[in-house]
């Protein structure tokens, strides 16, 4: 039996940003993935938000990403185009970008960290116990850890194995997602009728002022929703004769498709797991939450679930925090994706289209051609408006950081270099010194700088400029400071663990 802290099944997304996290905190983590390799078969999701873009950049790796994807303005709601380059971020746009690339430059990362993973290997069972859990591998290995977690997808058997409930809606509208080439030229582009969405376009592609110019050659990436809801399950992947027939059924045609790189089933099943954490075991991601994938928002949700566990689930593994600490991991993460849950919802619905449904898009569309509508949806759907419920105070508590240009005694400094270790900090922008966190001086680093610009925060506008505050590893607001050190030494226990003696 091979011993680690926490054993992440899953090399998905939010399994490998969680096991960089982990990793940047030292701990001894390990992957459990029934691939061979990172090879995805399929382009799958395609794109990233901007706050994930700023999380990435908080951790130092965000220009591995802009440098493969294609910038643009990708947040929407339900197609209608939600612009966000007015925004207060140094991201004020999403990243064109597949995932099986998203995942390869997680897994390169990574792999720089030293995460050992366990490739070609499935988890059949375990069993959990008051120090660890025994999982039993399909090859006959076992393997012991204090915590472990599930980034397994939608059909998580690490969630269906602890016996958590997946409440939730039934699928009413299916599509097929395929790569294939064509002997026909097809119709690039959407298409709305009264059976659904669909679309059709080359994978490789470039954003040029803001519109999507496919390549002349190269497999064509097929979206063609169903006439009746097709099974999903592991026994029943969809046909060729089957993406034929959808395509004939919208487009009078099936473009002579041949040789599929991939053919899939998703569909509007909307679930989201009762709870996030049985003991010693957890749930990230798909496993915790599945939805139709209008919007682009489940993979960006679970890399942020990942941020949200990492830096809590290192602290209690090394004993600086009680176990407690990992019941926020829910309480926070819980209402975020049960609010994307009800978001694509909504989109679905409006996706529809008949006569009723036209008229009721046509007005929405309309309510969001105006700022304040469009500002408040396009913070929901590109994640910067975000915030945990850390009780009354200023208005960034428990929201993002903003990536503030500061000065220094060593000169400027940008705030997200002083997270790329995943360390909390205290930022104190008044009288040098002023602070005295030495009980917590190992764990937390205290930052004196001046800040000259405004403080303005997606939506909310300018906020009053605080003399202090305390920084989470995730980027978010634990405490913010009026000159005095009231209510410091509290947040700093509650997320940090109590004070070192002296």
């Amino acid at each position: 039996m091979t011993n680690h802290a926490v054993v992440i099944v899953g090399a998905g997304p939010t399994g490998l940003m969680l096991a960089g996290e982990l990793a940047l905190a030292g701990v001894d983590v390990a992957i459990v993935e029934r691939r061979a390799n990172q090879d995805l078969v399929g382009s799958r999701a395609g794109g990233l938000h901007a706050r994930t873009i700023e999380v990435f950049d908080q951790r130092g790796i965000a220009d591995r990403f802009l440098a493969q994807g294609q910038v643009a303005q990708v947040a929407g709601f339900a197609s209608i185009r939600l612009d966000i380059s007015d925004f207060p971020t140094r991201h004020p746009y999403g990243l064109g970008l597949w995932q099986n690339r998203i995942e390869r430059i997680l897994a390169d990362w990574v792999g720089d960290l030293g995460v050992p993973t366990y490739r070609g290997r499935e988890v059949t069972g375990f069993a959990q116990d008051d120090t660890g859990v025994d999982i039993d591998l399909a090859d006959g290995h076992r393997l012991r850890a204090e915590y472990l977690v599930g980034c397994d997808g939608g059909r998580s058997l690490i969630r269906k194995a602890a016996g958590i409930g997946f409440p939730g809606w039934d699928p009413t509208i299916s599509c097929l997602i395929a790569e294939v080439e064509m002997v026909d030229e097809p119709e690039l582009g959407i298409r709305h009728d009264g059976i659904g969405i669909h679309a059709l376009g080359r994978v490789e592609y470039e954003v040029r002022d803001g519109e999507v110019i496919y390549k002349d050659q190269g497999p064509i990436r097929v979206m063609v929703t169903e006439r009746r809801v097709g099974h999903v399950g592991h026994t029943s992947e969809p046909t060729v004769r089957e993406l034929s027939e959808a395509l004939i059924a919208v487009y009078g045609t099936d473009y002579g498709i041949h040789d599929p790189t991939s053919i899939s089933r998703f569909t509007d099943m909307t679930r989201q797991a009762s709870a996030y954490r049985d003991r010693r075991v957890l749930l990230a991601g798909d496993a915790a939450h599945v939805h139709f994938p209008v919007g682009g928002q489940g993979l960006n949700t679970g890399v942020q679930d990942a941020v949200n566990l990492g830096w809590k689930l290192a602290q209690v593994v090394k004993g600086t925090s009680p176990e407690s600490l990992l019941d926020t991991y829910h309480t926070e993460r819980h209402p975020v994706a049960a609010r994307v849950l009800r978001n694509t919802m909504a989109q679905t619905a409006l996706l529809r289209r008949d006569d009723r449904i036209n008229a009721l898009r046509d007005a929405v569309s309309e309510l969001l051609s105006m700022d304040e509508p469009r500002k408040r949806f396009a913070a929901m759907m590109s994640g910067l408006d975000i915030h945990y419920d850390l009780g009354a105070g200023h208005k960034l508590l428990g929201r993002r950081m903003p990536d503030l240009d500061l000065l220094t005694a060593n000169g400027p400094l940008r705030l997200f270099t002083l997270l790329h270790d995943a360390r909390p900090v205290l930022l104190n922008l008044g009288e040098p010194g002023s602070l005295d966190i030495t009980p917590w001086a190992d764990r937390v680093q205290q930052i004196d700088a001046r800040y000259t610009g405004s403080w303005e925060l997606p939506v909310l506008g300018e906020v009053t400029a605080p003399s202090a505050v305390l920084i989470r590893p995730d980027g978010h607001v634990a405490w913010v400071g009026d000159l005095t050190q009231q209510g410091l030494a509290d947040a700093l226990t509650t997320w940090f663990g109590p004070p070192t003696a002296a």
